[in-house]
């Protein structure tokens, strides 16, 4: 297994060392010890019983130049400092805001990056409660506290966003495995809300509230069995992926408000989910130890990862780092000299790029386009991976001319802003193969994966199931016009639900959990009964779409697996000059990228006491 593997190489003392920097093809990233954030005292937190430690940032546009803001919570306490990154040391005596509860523990928070100013922020705070609070750090005001009466719901929010695009309207989700719509200018009423049904699909269902005056919550989604965990917006806003503890990825079009594919976790729940920069591709972890890549456009588990020796508690995308290159499909297995040289480092129009270069594999006059995502994930076992998502892996028979289509949007859906569909109608290609094109999964997986973050198999072929499979999946049975109907008739009064041109933003959300499932073996589907509650018989499950055996998919191998806390990993957030960690200690931890370690810094760590690494 992986893991032996890895043992094996490093030694036993080797592994539980806390590592300080660690080496990728890009460079060397370092740990830098004097931008480390965490309460004044810097006391390690004793988490027990705790809520996980989470991070927010924000800026806003400072003219001094130093406009980033970093929120986060340790226990009981909230506290809102200037984020000064890789740039000048942290400074702990002040923080602009700090706040301590009682009776209840912040679990997640979000700012609003449309409206923040200099003078004024909008921070979203969810609670183990239940209850949601809007605050200014800033201005160091609370203007309104929603669910004050647990009326909605009781249980302990998991998740909480501000919907892309809005300045408004906000999506909570709780331990319930329900969800709500609120918007800030609306009060949520001095009774329990009653509602009507909106919408109803397999396993989901959203409603609408019944009142006589505009109230919250908007919409009422009921998401699965179980907790929902964690959700996430495509970069442009239009869909949202849900994963729960039921083991279920739901990913659907927000706006519609209807399913558009699911994918079920090897075992155990899922915890975290984030999307590529394109908004091509899912990547989902929990409590199987595994880190899974769903594609949006054929609704199926593309690849695996296992590197995690416990459960995976957070994963994201590294927009800055993930690449488009134009060479010689022979000539990618070069130096790491040459792939550095031919690394594109996305700024602010990265997913335009990624399309527009993209979009020269249909031409029969440029040469091949290779495309490199980088993601990250970060676990209960304290270690830190790296991953690289590439062409072998995205397109397996690249060399063979086929057709790539997507049939399974629910009513002829529109994928997500910059997910363009990979279409190459060469000449050989004949009628009599394009039986089988437009079937997601119907191609075998190659026998042989040559690049070196993959791990070969023997030959195996995927699932072929049906198309009707991600139909019946997506519910509802209900017509667009009739859907749209109802939304005009029942959410006409927030007709800002049809949002589009949306900011696209990037958050990782993590999630508490006390025990690690250890190490996948051949009998891990059995314990789907003991670890789940969901309609669904998970021996229906495994070795189809949803969930295609291990051998059936390729592995991924981590590019890096590091050791990097004392304590489980609850935050992985990856910004321009850095990438961002944070253990259940309270610690926060600042990685200067390669070449990113300004002189100030480079003295602050020449001059670190031993010992103050977390």
């Amino acid at each position: 297994m992986l893991i032996s593997k890895m043992a094996a190489e490093g030694g036993g003392k080797e592994m539980n060392e806390i590592k300080t920097q660690f080496t990728t093809r890009e460079g060397v990233y370092k740990l830098l010890t004097h931008s480390e954030y965490s309460r004044p005292n810097r006391v390690p937190f004793n988490s027990q019983g705790s809520n996980p430690v989470k991070v927010s940032f924000v800026n806003v546009n400072d003219q001094s130049g130093n406009g980033d803001r970093i929120c986060f919570n340790v226990g009981r306490e909230l506290y809102f400092y200037i984020y000064k990154g890789v740039r000048k040391a942290a400074d702990l005596s002040k923080p602009i805001d700090k706040r301590i509860y009682k009776g209840t523990q912040p679990t997640c928070h979000d700012f609003n990056h449309l409206t923040a100013t200099a003078e004024s922020v909008s921070l979203l705070v969810g609670f183990s409660a239940g209850q949601v609070q809007l605050i200014d750090p800033i201005k160091k005001e609370t203007s309104k506290l929603f669910n004050e009466e647990r009326l909605i719901d009781k249980s302990r929010v998991t998740c909480v966003k501000w919907v892309p695009g809005s300045e408004s309207l906000f999506l909570v989700s709780h331990a319930s495995g329900n969800m709500y719509l609120y918007n800030v200018e609306h009060t949520c009423g001095t009774t329990a809300p009653h509602y009507q049904l909106l919408k109803q699909g397999e396993n989901y269902s959203v409603h609408t509230c019944k009142s006589k005056s505009t109230r919250n919550p908007l919409l009422k989604w009921t998401v699965g069995e179980g907790a929902l965990n964690e959700f996430a917006f495509s970069p442009d806003g239009k869909f949202l992926a849900c994963v729960s503890q039921d083991g279920f990825l739901r990913v659907f079009n927000f706006d519609a408000v209807e399913l558009h594919g699911t994918m079920k976790s090897y075992f155990g729940g899922l915890l975290c989910v984030c999307w590529s920069p394109d908004g091509k591709y899912i990547v989902a972890g929990g409590e199987d130890d595994l880190v899974t890549v769903w594609s949006f456009l054929d609704c199926r588990v593309i690849a695996r990862g296992h590197g995690h020796k416990s459960w995976v508690s957070v994963v994201a995308f590294d927009h800055y780092t993930t690449s488009v290159e134009e060479s010689d499909p022979m000539e990618f297995s070069g130096s790491d000299e040459d792939f550095q040289d031919q690394m594109i480092h996305f700024g602010r129009d990265r997913a335009n790029s990624t399309q527009s270069r993209l979009s020269k594999r249909n031409s029969t006059d440029s040469r091949p386009v290779s495309v490199t995502y980088r993601f990250g994930s970060v676990g209960q076992d304290t270690q830190l991976c790296l991953w690289d998502l590439t062409e072998d892996i995205l397109f397996p028979h690249l060399p063979l001319s086929r057709t790539r289509t997507h049939t399974n949007v629910m009513n002829a859906t529109s994928p997500p802003a910059g997910a363009t569909i990979i279409t190459n109608t060469s000449s050989n290609t004949t009628n009599g193969n394009n039986s089988g094109a437009n079937t997601p999964g119907i191609n075998s997986i190659a026998t042989t994966l040559p690049r070196s973050n993959s791990l070969p198999h023997s030959a195996g072929t995927t699932t072929t199931a049906a198309n009707n499979t991600n139909k019946a999946s997506s519910g509802g049975g209900i017509s667009s016009g009739i859907m749209d109907s109802a939304i005009a008739t029942g959410v006409s009064k927030f007709a800002t639900l049809s949002l589009h041109d949306r900011k696209e933003r990037h958050h990782e959300k993590d999630h508490k959990r006390n025990h690690s499932m250890g190490h996948i073996s051949s009998k891990s589907s059995d314990k789907l009964n003991l670890l789940t509650k969901t309609k669904t018989d998970p021996a229906k499950t495994l070795g189809t779409l949803l969930c295609p055996r291990m051998e059936d998919v390729p592995l991924l191998e981590p590019l890096i697996c590091k050791k990097i806390a004392h304590e489980r990993l609850t935050v992985l957030i990856f910004l321009e000059d850095c990438l961002v960690t944070a253990c259940q200690e309270g610690f926060i931890c600042t990685w200067a990228r390669p070449g990113k370690v300004g002189l100030l810094s480079s003295q602050n760590q020449a001059s670190s006491p031993s010992g103050t690494v977390v």
